[in-house]
């Protein structure tokens, strides 16, 4: 019997001589190889800039501080998704508010962002799950529609003059919709580089944006700096020059900086993406062709009528007609033979925290109708042609049993 993980991350020599150059060096925290990472992903991704984090969760929370988003004000965020999207929110004091699926789909119900939208509205935040580009031509348009409704409270709010559309890429880079990559689709984008994901840095996460008229992108950056780094007017690399050692605490901020440790493994790994996202799609291409038999509906990766290719972060797989203790005995069943899955995601409603916010599952059918039979399996750049077929063998006995 196979023994097949569920996302282990692919790590090779390259990485670990990049660490231990690192390590070797004498600066081990955020330095030289954190900038040079930030360069890169600008390059990569074509935006204005980039700026490196300890999470997406900080990139998503410092963005919206940085905003200017605060108690009283709403943030729109997708019910299907991973907590932190609307954690970061939660801690800036703001209120999410949660909206539905489309029907069978992964995607918020564009159709339903209209009937959200208030004056208290700030900010949008769109899910790119499973490293599929969300339809941002749709949400910019909803936005451009309600600006009369947009109250600006900070000056960075007023340079918009409109909701802001704040992407959560954290399973995305490397996707494209039309020419544009991720990372430039929104008016920022935050990233996440976690140890399950495309491109790990262990832990590790960034925020990008794209160029705005009414924006100094170099005073924008410096606030990041400053919020992530206990707000000092120096980063320590800049301290450590002789005679540099005074600074100024201009605000009490927070701490999530990247150090240079993790940006190492980074750097290795964006040089290697391109390579990654290849073998990702020849695995996704043989489950479909494996699975297009079966009474299942898969997450599409690529589509020429929509122009949009995928990360292809996971693969997302809707056993249709069945409910959740048949997928949970599914899980439970590819288990005993070996195999890893998941399930993306148990929608925010069901959750305790949410439920506390007022939220239920009733008011958000979509949500559960994809979660209830949603499973998800094995997918990483590492893995063997004769692995993916013994995780498509193990499905099918176990829908067959």
């Amino acid at each position: 019997m196979m023994r097949i993980p569920f996302s282990p991350p692919d790590i090779t020599d390259e990485e670990i001589d990049e660490v231990v150059d690192t390590l070797q060096s004498g600066w081990i925290t955020t330095g030289p190889k954190t900038k040079k990472f930030e360069n890169m992903i600008t390059k990569f991704c074509i935006s204005d800039r980039t700026v490196c984090l300890d999470s997406c969760t900080s990139a998503l929370e410092m963005t919206l501080r940085i905003l200017g988003v605060k108690r009283g004000d709403e943030v729109i965020v997708p019910a299907y998704t991973y907590t932190a999207t609307a954690s970061a929110v939660c801690h800036v004091g703001a209120t999410p508010i949660l909206v539905d699926c489309m029907p069978n789909s992964v995607q918020m119900d564009y159709d339903k962002l209209p009937y959200l939208i208030n004056t208290r509205t700030k900010v949008i935040i769109p899910v790119d799950l499973g490293g599929v580009p969300c339809d941002y031509d749709k949400i910019f348009e909803i936005a451009e529609k309600k600006r009369s409704l947009f109250v600006p409270s900070s000056p960075l709010q007023e340079a918009f003059g409109r909701i802001i559309v704040l992407a959560d890429a954290s399973h995305s880079i490397g996707a494209k919709r039309g020419t544009k990559r991720v990372g430039t689709l929104a008016d920022f984008t935050a990233f996440s580089f976690h140890a399950v994901k495309n491109l790990t840095t262990g832990e590790g996460g960034a925020v990008t944006w794209r160029k705005n008229p009414g924006i100094d992108s170099d005073e924008l950056y410096k606030q990041y700096m400053l919020l992530s780094l206990h707000g000092q007017s120096k980063d320590a690399l800049a301290k450590t020059q002789l005679g540099s050692w005074e600074y100024d605490i201009i605000g009490t901020y927070f701490k999530c900086n990247m150090t240079d440790i993790m940006a190492s493994i980074g750097i290795v790994q964006l040089k290697r993406l391109p390579e990654m996202l290849k073998r990702r799609r020849k695995i996704i291409e043989f489950y479909n062709r494996e699975l297009s038999d079966q009474s299942v509906s898969v997450l599409q990766h690529y589509s020429e009528k929509e122009k949009f290719i995928s990360s292809g972060h996971l693969y997302l797989v809707k056993l249709m007609w069945q409910d959740e203790e048949y997928r949970n005995n599914v899980i439970e069943r590819m288990a005993s033979y070996g195999v890893a899955t998941n399930v993306h995601y148990k929608p925010l409603p069901m959750m305790t925290a949410y439920k506390r916010m007022g939220y239920n599952i009733d008011d958000f059918p979509n949500a559960f109708n994809m979660y209830k039979n949603e499973i998800t399996l094995p997918l990483y750049s590492k893995m063997t042609d004769e692995q993916a077929q013994y995780v498509i063998e193990s499905f099918k006995r176990a829908t067959r049993d």
